[in-house]
């Protein structure tokens, strides 16, 4: 049994690898153009990922079922090990969604920076071709891959069809609603673009602002809820491990039911903290694609 939990965990601990750093053992498919990915397929784009949705789901299952197994040997008792399990089978999905978010954070808090680098060498008689080709060299890092890729695809495919090619490969709406500005300022062009461009800075500033300020008002409760639902789970593993009165009760027939019942109640709470502190996403109206609405979130 020991052999068992050990190679269980070892695989465990491969799997969250993996996961956690998108790469995995697993053959890849191709993916299908962007253009056509689903709602779930943009989610882990949006997260800087190559699975895909199967390969997530799958490894997400593999490790609460291993997780099942061992905390089951450790404690003599499968329903102790319902919980963990869950939480490990939840622990890819919460990674995920704090690098996508942090991904997204990083694309949209780049802007300014790199429209004011358009601005400085527009004003200084570059045009806004150029002006964007050199972001791809001297603009912000989160926007210099995808910008670094412009001069070619605008030479190949036009100006306008690059921005919309950089819309499907950032997967953001932010930046969906800043390149479609940038495509009307191109079509339009003369003295119009500077103007565009300052105020297309100063908007993106004032909504970062503002989503920073709704984010730290939220993060210290989210904490202390997560908080609240994890302590009572290990401190009962805990004393199931150093206890053999609270041992023997929960391994007896009426520890059964008030474990489930704790699960219940659990799972309960999760939901009203998810409902409590949702946050809708913004539609990608303007990308022609996949919106990540109903998606995982």
């Amino acid at each position: 049994m020991r052999l068992l939990a050990s190679l269980a965990t070892a695989v465990a601990v491969y799997l969250a690898a993996g996961v956690f750093t998108g790469y995995t053992t697993v053959i890849r498919r191709r993916r299908a153009a962007r253009r056509d990915l689903s709602r779930y397929d943009l989610w882990l784009v949006q997260a800087g990922s190559d699975l895909s949705p199967l390969q997530f789901l799958a490894a997400s299952g593999v490790l609460g079922l291993v997780t099942l197994a061992v905390t089951t040997v450790v404690t003599a008792a499968w329903w102790l090990a319902l919980m963990p399990a869950m939480v490990m089978a939840f622990a890819p999905y919460a990674f995920y969604t704090r690098r996508r978010w942090e991904r997204l954070r990083q694309i949209r808090k780049a802007w300014p920076d790199a429209l004011r680098d358009a601005l400085a060498a527009i004003s200084a008689g570059s045009t806004l071709t150029l002006a964007l080709s050199d972001l791809g060299e001297r603009g912000p890092a989160p926007l210099r891959p995808v910008f670094g890729r412009f001069r070619l695809m605008a030479r190949m495919m036009g100006v306008v069809r690059a921005l919309e090619m950089m819309k499907e490969e950032l997967g953001d709406p932010g930046s969906d609603r800043i390149l479609e500005v940038l495509v009307l300022a191109y079509e339009h062009g003369g003295g119009l673009v500077t103007e565009v461009l300052r105020d297309l800075i100063g908007e993106i500033t004032e909504d970062l602002r503002l989503e920073a300020e709704i984010r730290a008002d939220g993060t210290e409760q989210r904490i202390e809820s997560w908080v609240v639902v994890l302590i009572p789970w290990l401190l009962l593993l805990f004393l199931t491990q150093t206890s053999d009165q609270y041992r023997d009760f929960y391994r007896s027939g009426s520890g059964l039911v008030v474990v489930l019942a704790a699960v219940v109640w659990s799972l309960i709470g999760v939901a009203l903290l998810r409902y409590i502190g949702r946050s809708t996403d913004e539609p990608r109206v303007l990308a022609g694609g996949a919106d990540v609405r109903g998606g995982w979130r």
